[in-house]
């Protein structure tokens, strides 16, 4: 019974003891007593979590960064294709872009040569057509001229026989036919 005795008094002691340091200490985590046993938890726990991370989320977490960085190279990639497709096609159009202002100034030249051909053969009908009229016009002239002297020359007849006869006189036609040539010519 003394072991009894003395077991239930160290029970007793060290449940006040207990109850004692629960009172002082405050939070039961920091109780000397119960740190193996935290420890103990704290290993286990952190060997999960280890274990979790290393098996399931660090596996997934590498495998989509690798996505990422696949599908970012790619992107590069056809970013780079695009880019020298895109320099192939400027440089295309650039010289497109300069063989249709040449076939322009080409087409344009042809053009002004055409109307100039076009233009000179004009002028030489239109200078033809003044040269014929202008001799025409210098013949009808040259016609009137001689109908106005042969009709002045008359006129000065008639008037010279008309003057003379008035006068009193007979008038000769040969005599006054000479006399209005006469005058006429200078």
């Amino acid at each position: 019974m003394a072991n009894e005795h003395e077991a239930a008094e160290m029970a007793h002691d060290a449940a006040a003891a207990a109850g004692h340091a629960a009172e002082s200490a405050g939070m039961p985590q920091l109780d000397f007593s119960t740190f193996g046993n935290q420890i103990f938890w704290l290993v286990v726990a952190l060997v999960v979590i280890y274990w979790v991370l290393s098996r399931i989320a660090l596996p997934r977490i590498a495998s989509v960064l690798a996505d990422r960085q696949g599908t970012i190279t790619g992107d590069l990639t056809a970013a780079e294709e695009l880019k020298g497709k895109a320099e192939a096609a400027e440089a295309a159009y650039q010289k497109a872009l300069a063989d249709a202002r040449a076939e322009a100034q080409k087409i344009a030249a042809e053009a002004r040569a055409d109307i100039q051909k076009e233009l000179d053969v004009a002028i030489a009908k239109a200078d033809a057509e003044i040269a014929a009229r202008a001799t025409e016009s210098e013949a009808r002239i040259n016609e009137i001229r001689a109908g106005a002297v042969e009709a002045a020359e008359t006129v000065a007849k008639d008037a010279a026989a008309e003057i003379v006869a008035a006068l009193g006189g007979k008038a000769d036609a040969k005599a006054v036919a000479a006399a209005v040539s006469d005058r006429l010519k200078g």
